[in-house]
Parts: C-alpha cells; sequence; structure tokens
C-alpha cells in the first residue's frame, strides 16, 4: 500500500487550502515547507525588482532556509509537492525542500497554484533540474475538482 506525503510551501494560502483538501480524501500525512522567515506582501510584490521574491527568483543558486525538517522521508513512497507559480517556474524554496531531503526512488508528483500561468514550464524545468528523480505527474491546481483529478491519476497511477 502507498504511503503518501503531501508537502506544500503556500506563501498566501491557495497551496496550503489545496493540499489540505487534497489530503482529507487520501489520508496521507502532511508537511509545510515553511521558510524561516515569512514573506511578507511587501515580500512577494513581483512588479518589485527589489522584493525579497524578485531577488530570489532572479539569482538560480538561491536557496532560501526551511524552517522544520521531515525526519521521517524515508516512509513514503510517493511524495505530492505542491507550490505556488512564480516568474513562469517553482519558488526556489521548493529546490531547497528538493535538495535537503532524499526524494531518489519515490514517485515524485508536483501541483501548483496560480493566478495564470501553466505548470507545464515548472514540470519541464524540474525534470531537467532534478534528473535523477522520478517526477511522474503535474496538475495545476485552481479548484477542487482538479485536486480529485490529480489524486485518481496519482492513486491509480495514470497520466
Amino acid at each position: 500500500m502507498d504511503k503518501i506525503l503531501i508537502c506544500y510551501f503556500s506563501a498566501t494560502g491557495k497551496t496550503e487550502y489545496y493540499a489540505k483538501d487534497m489530503n482529507k480524501i487520501i489520508k496521507g500525512d502532511l508537511f509545510e515547507i515553511e521558510p524561516v522567515e515569512k514573506y511578507s506582501k511587501e515580500d512577494l510584490n513581483w512588479m518589485n525588482d527589489n522584493s525579497r521574491s524578485s531577488r530570489e527568483m532572479s539569482d538560480e543558486k538561491n536557496r532560501p532556509a526551511i524552517k522544520n525538517k521531515i525526519e521521517n522521508i524515508n516512509e513514503y513512497n510517493k511524495i505530492i509537492i505542491g507550490f505556488p507559480i512564480w516568474w513562469y517556474t517553482f519558488p526556489r524554496i521548493i529546490n531547497t525542500f528538493i535538495e535537503e531531503n532524499d526524494l531518489k526512488n519515490k514517485e515524485v508528483y508536483i501541483y501548483a497554484t496560480s493566478g495564470g500561468s501553466g505548470i507545464t514550464p515548472c514540470y519541464r524545468a524540474m525534470k531537467q533540474q532534478y534528473s535523477d528523480l522520478n517526477i511522474k505527474d503535474s496538475k495545476l491546481i485552481n479548484n477542487l475538482d482538479d485536486c480529485e483529478v490529480f489524486l485518481d491519476r496519482i492513486i491509480n497511477d495514470k497520466k
């Protein structure tokens, strides 16, 4: 039987909402990818080149520190990673999470929330950057029906 961990980074609460909704269905475990320093509204202002998120995203080597750690990642065979799309890709804190945790030999699924960007560029970038991982599927989640479709694909391992 699959043991599933839903990991999510949520700057405004939307990604967290869907993580919790998915977990009601699969009854796995939740893990919040929480930055050491929370993001303020000003930090998230993508129109300001000097905002924290803009500076992080402009530096491919930036790895924001994560407040909490997963002690038992080896117990899970399926990992779902959720995040908001920033600058058409995944936020740098997701790099931190992936690089701090051994996700090899696990099935990795990603979902994203976005006001207008698609997930395909995120999926391709993650597969290219982390080619040693088994990143199986992705889904842009904008409503509860999207959650159910995505979970059905994960549970039944169909794309």
